[in-house]
């Protein structure tokens, strides 16, 4: 059974930071890309960040670069998102995504998705 389980949201003053984890476990998929998120109350789910298996290929919003960094530890089967510069507007709750194929996207087509973990920013 897969899973995605996200950690490390919380409450933060702006200009603070947070880093997000991603644990998954149950895939099959040699190599797969992933993906973090957002999601506020009324809105569609949106991208924020994508990164490929070996990390050589990242996408992010425009909203987030120079901000935000994503990566990940395969050998830990772990995904991290580090948000540097908080912004009351970058409060949401953030998900993980999985793909099965190697190919970072912005879309929600993903295949596998954690419940996701809530970020608040207090300005």
């Amino acid at each position: 059974q897969v899973q995605l389980v996200e950690s490390g949201g919380g409450l933060v003053q702006a200009g603070g930071s947070l880093r997000l984890s991603c644990a998954v476990s149950g895939r099959t998929s040699s190599r797969y890309a992933m993906g973090w998120f957002r999601q506020t109350p009324g809105k569609e789910r949106e991208f924020v960040a994508g990164i490929s298996w070996f990390g050589s290929n990242t996408l992010y919003t425009d909203s987030v670069k120079g901000r935000f960094t994503i990566s990940r530890d395969n050998a830990k089967n772990t995904l991290y998102l580090q948000m540097n510069s908080l912004k009351p507007d970058d409060t949401a709750v953030y998900y993980c995504a999985a793909r099965n194929i190697n190919v970072v996207i912005t879309t929600t087509n993903y295949d596998d998705w954690g419940q996701g973990t809530q970020v608040t920013v207090s300005s």
